[in-house]
């Protein structure tokens, strides 16, 4: 087997798809885990290894490499205490350079610093919360969407964030005014997609541009799902009016980043050194 590159928790991400496929599309991390590391023979040394937390080295991380896959889109994470594929996932062939960009493009959109002694289930426990927004958003209903988003808008410094929402407006939610300094705004459209399965394309970000030609210098896509690469590179080509691009993990961190409906809240974990001394 070809060794893989970067963290040493990648090395289960082929193991962890391949388990889920032998369990039927789905299984609960217990048992997901328990066959990852049948399957590879972990020696039992290893798995009695314990992170500084004090849990299990291996289950650490498998569980870092069902994060990223699910970040990647072959793992889907709406539903606590289950581990199911996603179409991707179920016919997905990758290699083990795969996996590993894979991993940098997580790590670049999510600005996730890994290191080999991180204790996953902290990290993740303290991510969960991104999919739970992601799935209120998308338990709204369009409208609703589109009412958020403008208020999203309005909290980030937009003017003037109005919805239209009329059909056969080519896609165009809305529109609201940017000021840059007392003598420069601009006009901006908007357009909000509520999807869960299914990325925006470049054929929809050609439709919007169309749509906004001779309106607007300026438009925002933004969506509960993610983009194709192809809508990435429509969205910046040159000589055309510029489309910025908003996906979930975007949005959830606008939402946070303005404590838009939610709360900070305080996690305490136990300082194991100081109790030392009184053992």
């Amino acid at each position: 087997m070809k060794r893989t590159k970067g963290p040493k928790f990648l090395r289960f991400a082929l193991p962890v798809l391949d388990s889920l496929r032998a369990l039927g599309g789905s299984g609960k991390p217990a048992e997901v885990t328990d066959a990852v590391i049948e399957s590879l023979a972990i020696p039992e040394e290893e798995q009695q290894e314990t992170t500084k937390n004090g849990n299990s080295r291996v289950k650490n991380q498998i569980a870092w490499a069902r994060f990223y896959l699910a970040k990647g889109g072959l793992i889907d994470p709406s539903e606590r205490g289950i581990w199911r594929l996603t179409k991707q996932g179920e016919t997905a062939k990758l290699s083990v350079d795969d996996v590993y960009e894979m991993f940098k493009s997580v790590q670049g959109e999510m600005h996730i610093k890994v290191a080999g002694h991180e204790d996953a289930d902290a990290i993740i426990d303290d991510l969960e919360h991104e999919t739970d927004l992601l799935n209120v958003l998308r338990s709204l209903s369009p409208e609703g969407f589109e009412r958020i988003c403008q208020l999203l808008l309005r909290k980030s410094g937009f003017e003037k964030v109005e919805v239209t929402g009329r059909s056969g407006d080519g896609g165009i939610d809305g529109h609201g005014l940017l000021e840059l300094n007392p003598f420069v705004s601009f006009k901006v459209l908007f357009q909000c997609k509520r999807y869960t399965d299914r990325p925006v394309s470049a054929s929809h970000v050609r439709d919007f541009r169309g749509a906004m030609m001779g309106r607007a210098d300026k438009g925002i896509i933004l969506t509960t799902g993610q983009f194709t690469s192809d809508a990435q590179k429509e969205a910046r080509r040159d000589g055309v009016p510029p489309i910025e691009m908003v996906n979930g993990e975007k949005l959830v961190s606008m939402f946070e980043h303005l404590q838009l409906g939610v709360r900070p809240k305080t996690v305490f974990e136990i300082d194991s050194k100081f109790f030392d001394e009184y053992r």
